[in-house]
């Protein structure tokens, strides 16, 4: 099988001959082939490249991941340490995508400032390929600044130095006294009002990875790596002690003892799975209470690293938001995925009643990742555990060979067209699927394909193919003018 796919190289996973066949009915389209090489690369490559934006507080921090980003996302305030509920944003630039990690700034508190800078450079840069390093040029190099510039050079990630609050020529004297840090040039740039952003983003393409093919467990002798994720006290260190079979994580009624994600090799069924017990996601989460922030962005990191996620949640207490917010992390991760409900064995037929109810309504964008309801405390059901991970993991690595899409979606065109939409009515062309591990599509269609109609698609193609356990990327190329290359 593997000598049919190319993971990551420039045709996504397409064998050489369906390369060739797409390509040229891309053409026979009006499609120009370079771009098409571009969206298959695209949505064929593995994990995006991580870039971590860090800084001492009030640098504009969240004001340059916005300008990145291309939309205000990251809350903004004039003060150091306001709270943010994300951290990771998908950004694009000269063609080029890439996720954004805005670690947010950082006040002293009792652990020192010693203490404090470290765990932020630290927790950031350990998932990143790349870091921008913001200075507020108006203040210059601060104790704090050298610092982080010492932990910059012990992770050896290539850095970019952003002199930032440069708003006009007067100020680029203030950039060029950052030489002095020894990180290379500065570049002066205004996040506010966007004054050479575009070529700080330029110096990030060159120090960031092309997007790489697919590292996870299916080396030789690699195991499956499972991420336990959940808000704090739901039981996922209860159930990893139970699926060991020991005592192997603290396990405490209060809230948060995890602090670190703790892998452990455990033998079920056969096989050796590693499980990864992190650290419970709170629902608001202030800077000043830095292990929780820090413990936050290393269950985000633990989920990057996974090749599953099994969300654990609370059968005794109400779906709620936090639990919602860490789903999206998962879907947005592109996992595999399995929703655990625990505590199943202390709900009375009411609270089953209605928990049937929240899950139709509250999960309702999940529908297709496996469920299983269970206790850590009593064991209960934690048989069934493994095959819902091993069905999300066959849904998660589905491939349909490019001439079986085509027939499928002509089938869709056929029998359920897209709404006619100001006069003209678009329709699917041709499309493939560039990569799995999420199962990632690319579709070229005539015109716009509206929201509803793309996820009417992704519904026929879970009923058609099943993709149990698997989020389903779609991405859309709009042929932009009809035959320009007959």
């Amino acid at each position: 099988m593997n000598d049919q796919i190319h993971s990551g190289d420039e045709h996504g996973e397409l064998g050489d001959a369906e390369y060739a066949e797409f390509m040229e009915l891309a053409a026979q389209e009006g499609f120009d082939p370079e771009d098409i090489e571009g969206e298959l690369a695209a949505a064929g490559h593995g994990p995006l490249p991580r870039l971590a934006v860090v800084g001492r507080p009030n640098v504009g921090k969240s004001t340059l991941v916005n300008r990145i980003i291309g939309r205000r996302e990251a809350v903004v305030q004039d003060k150091p340490g306001v709270t943010r509920d994300r951290v990771t944003y998908e950004a694009e630039w000269a063609g080029r995508r890439f996720k954004v990690v805005d670690t947010g700034g950082w006040e002293q508190d009792v652990l020192g400032l010693d203490a404090s800078v470290a765990a932020q450079a630290e927790f950031a840069i350990e998932a990143a390929d790349a870091v921008v390093f913001v200075v507020d040029a108006t203040v210059g190099a601060t104790d704090t600044d050298e610092a982080v510039v010492k932990l910059l050079r012990r992770a050896g990630k290539p850095v970019v130095l952003c002199a930032n609050k440069v708003d006009g020529p007067s100020a680029e004297a203030d950039a060029a006294m950052l030489w002095s840090l020894g990180l290379g040039e500065p570049h002066p740039v205004s996040a506010l009002h966007g004054r050479g952003t575009g070529d700080m983003l330029d110096a990030v393409l060159e120090a960031l990875p092309e997007a790489p093919a697919q590292t996870f467990g299916t080396t030789v002798g690699g195991p499956r790596r499972i991420a336990l994720i959940g808000r704090p006290n739901v039981g996922k260190s209860s159930l990893l002690n139970k699926v060991a079979g020991e005592e192997r994580v603290v396990v405490n009624e209060l809230a948060g003892t995890t602090r670190d994600p703790v892998d452990e090799l455990i033998e079920l069924g056969g096989v050796t799975w590693k499980f990864v017990d992190t650290a419970g996601i709170r629902r608001r989460v202030h800077l000043q209470e830095g292990a929780d922030y820090y413990a936050s962005l290393r269950t985000a990191a633990a989920v990057e690293k996974a090749e599953v996620a099994v969300i654990l949640i609370d059968a005794s207490e109400s779906i709620s938001v936090q639990d919602q917010r860490i789903i999206t992390m998962a879907v947005d991760a592109g996992r595999a995925m399995v929703v655990a409900f625990n505590k199943w064995d202390t709900l009375d037929e009411e609270r089953r009643y209605y928990l049937e109810r929240e899950i139709e309504t509250e999960l309702a964008q999940i529908q297709w990742a496996p469920r299983v309801n269970v206790s850590a405390m009593t064991g209960r059901h934690m048989e069934k555990l493994v095959p819902a991970i091993e069905t999300a993991l066959a849904g998660w690595e589905t491939r349909i060979p490019t001439g079986r899409l085509n027939a499928f979606l002509g089938e869709i065109v056929a029998s359920h067209p897209h709404p006619i939409r100001g006069g003209k009515q678009p329709r699917i062309l041709f499309g493939t699927q560039a990569g799995t591990r999420p199962p990632r599509f690319v579709l070229f269609a005539s015109g716009f394909l509206e929201a509803g109609y793309r996820r009417f698609i992704e519904r026929r193609l879970r009923e058609e193919f099943g993709f149990e356990g698997t989020p389903i990327h779609i991405s859309v190329r709009v042929r932009e003018k009809r035959g320009r290359n007959k």
